[in-house]
């Protein structure tokens, strides 16, 4: 009889040594650096992530004969109504469009592309759009983020052949080529080659002498009074008799520059709170280099939000303070705040978060750029740099906003011949600044991989840390088209926490909605407050049921401040014995290139 014999495992027969990498170390060197060079090439977007999701559509789809012939019915569908459209037209005959484009999409919007043949143009590539959006996606089997991938990847192909793209097939261009006899396309060529030459150069624009921090732009009145390797921590001057005794302290995202709170006089946050009887302090984020590669999340909250804390405590002593963070700043005072609230420490009087998010489930089209693959071959581009560079920050984002982003601005720049006219929202969106390799990858993988603050599993100096211990009232802002922090994903606070929660929704952008000054025009909120107690009210209904307010919700925030401040006071000095005043705002780390 033949012996039986077990096979052969991991645990009963060990790999030979002869088989064992001998330079493990090496080898994931070599791999890290090519991930890193091609990362140069793509934006440092993934080619596996890419390709990955492109076969988990395809082959799903090539297994669905239903989905292929409804494809195959829906084209002829549609091709029936574009087919009458065009001969209509070609007859002079204005019949309605058959399809029409999403809201954003103003392509084409001007009425030369109402004339014929450019109104068939438009019309068969708005076809072929809806077309393969259907294409690509509600096909069972394939998951969730690798068909919002392939969608997003036919979306942006399909943009590139648009006809707004070409001279000959945009009827804008034609015109104002007819009108400037041809100047404009002169013009366009010199923006070309200049724009060439940059790139050939690695020579950034020349940045807007209106808007240099100091002068144009972060120009409110005050003292840098204390700084470290991360932050310099600004105070500005008081310009009324009697403050607020809670002083406000603002956390600004560090992927920019701390002055979209601080624009022009007209617009800029901080002056209107110092107006409003409030004493503001601002963290202004070093830009980091190749040797803070190693600075964590830990260190951001460290030398940041408790560093700043302590310095406004011993400025401002025995007084609470109302914390502000800005998106990613948001974040991670919504970190700090639970971790304060974990160990005793109650200094906070509120916590006010401006487009931030805290459960990163639904973190919107970003999301397209994250996962496990693409989290990965990103690392390995920090770890060849030491960060994440401003270029390749701005590449993912254009690519979300193609076509106002990149598109508009090529018709716009080469063929119409236009200069970019800048503002001070544009120059400080210009001003980007670096993020470490430690920190990025942690705050990647951390929340937006393992969204480990909403699950209760976000580890702070080695015990896991809750939203639900936050006792200090929550007010939240979002804004009705955040493309990086959807308004109903910021919503999620006020099941994530055990407090009252107010929430602002506003009109406008991730952006330009929090940058809102009283006087803007077309600006519009919804505010109100849901207690503790207060059963749960979804966000769908939330936004049928509250009433909309006209004009700016800084002034609905200022007055949920002021009810949870005490009486008016003298104003506080700026800085103190132990914190003086360092340098004049805006301080040093802000021109940091």
């Amino acid at each position: 009889m033949n012996e039986i014999r077990p096979q052969p495992t991991a645990a009963n027969n060990p790999q030979p040594e002869s088989f064992r990498p001998p330079f493990p170390v090496f080898t994931e060197s070599t791999d890290r650096l090519m991930h890193a060079v091609q990362g140069r090439f793509t934006m440092a977007l993934s080619p596996a992530s890419l390709g990955l999701a492109y076969l988990d559509w395809l082959v799903h789809l090539m297994n669905s004969p239903g989905k292929m012939g409804e494809l195959a019915q829906n084209a002829a569908a549609k091709a029936l109504p574009l087919m009458r459209y065009a001969a209509a037209s070609a007859a002079g005959q204005t019949d309605p469009d058959p399809f029409v484009p999403l809201a954003q999409d103003s392509r084409f919007a001007s009425a030369e592309w109402q004339k014929y043949p450019y109104n068939v143009l438009s019309q068969a590539f708005l076809y072929t759009e809806q077309w393969w959006h259907y294409a690509t996606t509600n096909i069972r089997g394939v998951s969730r983020h690798r068909q919002q991938v392939v969608e997003f990847a036919a979306r942006q192909l399909l943009d590139v052949f648009s006809p707004a793209n070409f001279p000959l097939t945009n009827p804008d261009v034609l015109k104002v080529t007819l009108e400037q006899g041809g100047q404009n396309l002169a013009r366009g060529w010199q923006n070309y080659c200049d724009d060439l030459l940059r790139q050939a150069t690695g020579r950034d624009y020349a940045p807007d002498p209106r808007y240099t921090p100091g002068q144009g732009v972060a120009c409110t009145p005050g003292k840098v009074v204390y700084r470290n390797k991360l932050i310099e921590l600004i105070q500005y001057a008081p310009t009324t008799e009697t403050v607020h005794p809670e002083p406000i302290l603002i956390v600004p995202a560090w992927i920019m520059k701390y002055y979209i709170l601080d624009l022009s006089p007209a617009n800029s946050m901080v002056r209107w709170l110092v107006g409003q009887g409030h004493t503001v302090f601002m963290i202004s984020w070093k830009n980091p280099t190749a040797e803070d590669r190693d600075l964590g999340m830990s260190d951001y909250r460290r030398l940041g939000i408790m560093a700043a804390l302590d310095a406004i405590n011993a400025i401002v002593p025995e007084t609470k303070v109302h914390a502000t963070g800005y998106c990613l700043g948001g974040t991670l005072l919504s970190i700090a705040a639970s971790e304060m609230s974990r160990d005793g420490d109650d200094r906070l009087a509120s916590v006010t978060l401006l487009a931030a998010q805290t459960d990163f489930e639904d973190a919107g089209e970003i999301m397209l750029f994250i996962d496990e693959s693409q989290v990965a071959y990103l690392e390995d581009v920090m770890w060849d740099q030491g960060f994440l560079d401003t270029k390749q920050m701005a590449g993912a984002f254009q690519l979300l906003r193609s076509n106002d982003l990149v598109w508009s601005r090529m018709v716009r720049h080469y063929f119409l011949g236009e200069a970019d006219h800048g503002n001070d929202l544009m120059a400080w969106n210009a001003d980007a600044t670096r993020m470490p390799y430690r920190m990025h990858s942690e705050y990647l993988r951390r929340l937006f991989l393992d969204n480990s603050l909403a699950k209760g599993r976000f580890n702070v100096d080695g015990r896991p840390i809750a939203l639900t211990d936050i006792r200090a009232p929550i007010c939240a802002v979002g804004t009705t088209k955040d493309h990086v922090a959807p308004w109903k994903s910021v919503y999620k606070i006020g099941i994530l926490t055990d407090t009252d929660v107010t929430f602002i929704l506003c009109s406008g952008g991730h952006n330009a909605g929090i940058v809102s000054e009283p006087g803007h025009k077309g600006r519009s909120f919804q505010i109100s407050t849901q207690a503790d107690a207060d059963k749960y009210v979804d966000p769908d209904t939330w936004v049928l049921v509250t009433p909309v307010q006209q004009g700016s919700w800084w002034s609905a925030w200022s007055a949920w401040l002021a009810e949870r401040s005490g009486a008016r006071v003298a104003p506080p000095p700026l800085g103190t014995k132990d914190y003086p005043p360092l340098t004049e705002a805006p301080g040093s780390y802000v021109l940091m290139g």
